[in-house]
């Protein structure tokens, strides 16, 4: 706890680049949140001279505006505005008719209405967690020994919450800049997750402190105090990152490309859950039990 400064200076560094390109840049969102129809076809057979302008010429045959024409080597996504099933199925036609080696991989269709209804939710869930686990740490710390208030290991824990929430949101802003990733519903969940966890590894070390605060000499600093359970639990929590984070990496290189975003929003998670339960959480807890102490000194 002597570098708690330090800890949280770092912190702060880490989550600069990430919020600067939330201001600048925002979040690529998915059609989840956008509403919308995104059609993927498989093109590994075809010839790409003047691909995009014949499907361009097709859609727009159809009476329907292409948004965003993303062509990489082997696929291409088109993105549009919400359009009915038939649609899909007549441009699908045309296309096959023109390039038979053309092959649609996938094709999603969401209204603008459900996307907004998506985006509340969200939102609303976000902040029902939020003050769902500030009033849960209050109550499971109100037995925290005196002077020291339940409340504030509850806005501590929020704290670093917070931190990997912005974390994250930052890492995937900075990841749609450059490699035009999107979230979607599925970040939501990884969003939840991660928030669950890193709460999680803060209350256990948080209930080491309270334990110590009990049966440790009064005489001991709350600093000291801090310290010595961080040391006791430090290897629980590494042991149980690390099994996570060994997971984790086996989904990224083996699974699925549908799940693979996901599984990247768990791991970037993970890792800034783990730091910020030890080195945010416990350094702000301590440097505000400080600041009541000089404040009651003067």
């Amino acid at each position: 706890m002597r570098f708690k400064y330090a800890y949280l200076i770092f912190s702060t560094v880490i989550l600069i680049p990430g919020i600067i390109s939330l201001i600048f840049f925002g979040l690529r969102l998915a059609i989840d949140f956008t509403g919308g129809s995104v059609f993927i076809y498989d093109i590994t057979k075809v010839d790409k001279d003047s691909l995009q302008q014949n499907i361009n010429n097709i859609f727009q045959e159809n009476k329907i505006e292409i948004e965003n024409f993303i062509l990489g080597n082997d696929s291409i996504e088109i993105r549009t505005g919400p359009i009915e099933g038939k649609g899909n199925q007549e441009v699908d036609g045309k296309i096959k008719e023109k390039y038979p080696q053309i092959i649609q991989r996938s094709y999603e269709s969401i209204g603008p209405s459900i996307g907004r209804e998506t985006t509340k939710n969200a939102f609303v869930a976000l902040g029902w967690v939020s003050l769902g686990i500030l009033l849960y740490i209050a109550y499971a710390f109100r037995d925290v020994p005196k002077p020291y208030s339940s409340f504030k290991f509850g806005i501590s824990a929020i704290i670093a919450m917070l931190h990997d929430a912005l974390m994250l949101l930052g890492a995937f802003s900075i990841l749609g800049k450059i490699f035009r990733i999107e979230i979607d519903a599925l970040f939501i969940t990884a969003m939840l997750t991660v928030i669950g966890f890193s709460v999680h590894d803060s209350i256990v070390v948080f209930d080491r402190i309270r334990e110590n605060l009990k049966k440790l000499p009064t005489s001991l600093s709350f600093e000291y105090v801090v310290n010595y359970s961080i040391v006791e639990t430090l290897n629980r929590s590494f042991a149980t990152s690390l099994t996570v984070l060994m997971t984790l990496l086996s989904l990224i290189v083996l699974g699925g490309e549908s799940i693979r975003y996901f599984v990247l929003a768990l791991l970037i998670g993970i890792i800034s859950g783990t730091y910020s339960s030890i080195f945010t959480a416990s350094p702000i807890l301590v440097i505000w039990e400080e600041l009541k102490s000089r404040k009651h000194k003067n």
